[in-house]
């Protein structure tokens, strides 16, 4: 991003364009909302993120993010508990519990398969997985990674992993527009897309 400002200002727009998805008019915009708002608003802001930073980490079994060492789904002793649906990122989580279509638990990978972007499966979260299916409680695990290049690679890379394990590995439906994302998806499809699981070759 080239020089527009001096000083504070400048290092703002510079921090915002920092962000995924915001480009330099965009981070240019968000400087000057700042800018012009009230000094309680912007005081309000720089203590979400300060305590959000302080409070919120990954749930120690799932990967979902929680405040306590489990996040409300693992502590929840009212979900199914033989049942894990594994999702890319903790974003997915809310847009599966959105469809109301899934009460089992979570494995939150923490991203997927990208060989381009030097990502492999020991950088993900698939070790930890591998133990809770130990006990035998688990009897299903719902493959719920987004339905692009590096999603179907993560994917097959579990349907392989687990095809060993003893117990039955499903892939949502089709449905979900092919190079998407799980989170920008109605709930009325990934509600359906859960319904129609199939199971995983």
């Amino acid at each position: 991003m080239s020089l527009l400002y001096e000083g504070a200002l400048q290092d703002l727009v510079e921090e915002f364009g920092r962000l995924p998805g915001i480009g330099p008019k965009s981070a240019q915009r968000m400087a000057f909302y700042i800018l012009q708002s009230d000094a309680a608003d912007v005081e309000a802001l720089a203590t979400a993120l300060r305590e959000v930073k302080r409070r919120v980490h990954f749930c120690t079994i799932c990967g979902n993010v929680a405040e306590d060492e489990k996040c409300v789904i693992c502590k929840d002793e009212r979900r199914d508990r033989t049942i894990i649906c594994v999702v890319e990122e903790p974003k997915d989580v809310v847009a599966v519990e959105r469809t109301r279509e899934f009460r089992g638990l979570y494995h939150v990978l923490g991203g997927s398969i990208d060989p381009m972007a030097g990502i492999g499966p020991d950088d993900l979260r698939i070790k930890d997985l591998l133990p809770r299916l130990q006990s035998g409680e688990v009897t299903e695990v719902v493959i719920a990674t987004d339905p692009n290049l590096e999603g179907e690679a993560t994917a097959t890379y579990l349907v392989r992993l687990l095809s060993s394990v003893g117990l039955t590995v499903t892939r949502l439906a089709s449905g979900l527009p092919v190079g998407g994302d799980l989170e920008y998806a109605d709930e009325v499809t990934l509600g359906r897309a859960f319904e129609g699981r199939r199971i995983a070759v």
